[in-house]
């Protein structure tokens, strides 16, 4: 499977960024629609990645604090590389634009996916949309 990654703003973005937030979010883990949407989508540089067939599906945000979030892969293509390749991605983009570390909240069922890429574990385990949540961060060397 080739993947195909764009990088842009929630203009360029937001059509196939929403599709796949909402199926991951609002359908399958069952987050309230109003916690999904926020100002900050305007702000952040958005990538997705999209398959052979030209579907869109993974997605993520880097805000403009150095924080990436929204990370999400369609079900039927997880565990197949796409979301390091986005992750990657807005890392890159984080560590050229001059920021120190990128920090994520992550589902905790998925710390063992960013400690791969650099990840460190900080503080205790939190709930955000009744899911359970960690903080992490890559500091750039």
């Amino acid at each position: 499977m080739n993947i195909r990654l764009t990088l842009g703003d929630w203009d360029a973005q937001c059509a196939d960024a929403q599709k796949i937030r909402y199926d991951v979010f609002v359908v399958e883990q069952k987050v309230p629609l109003e916690m999904e949407w926020d100002e900050m989508d305007r702000l952040c540089v958005h990538a997705v990645a999209y398959d052979d067939a030209n579907t869109a599906v993974a997605t993520g945000r880097l805000l403009p604090d150095g924080h990436i979030g929204r990370m999400a892969v369609v079900k039927a293509r997880r565990g197949k590389g796409v979301g390091g390749i986005v992750l990657k991605a807005l890392m890159s983009e984080s560590r050229k634009r001059g920021d120190h570390a990128v920090v994520l909240n992550a589902q905790t069922q998925a710390e063992p996916f960013y400690r791969r890429f650099g990840f460190v574990r900080e503080g205790e385990e939190f709930m955000e949309a009744g899911i359970p949540h960690i903080t992490m961060r890559h500091a750039f060397r």
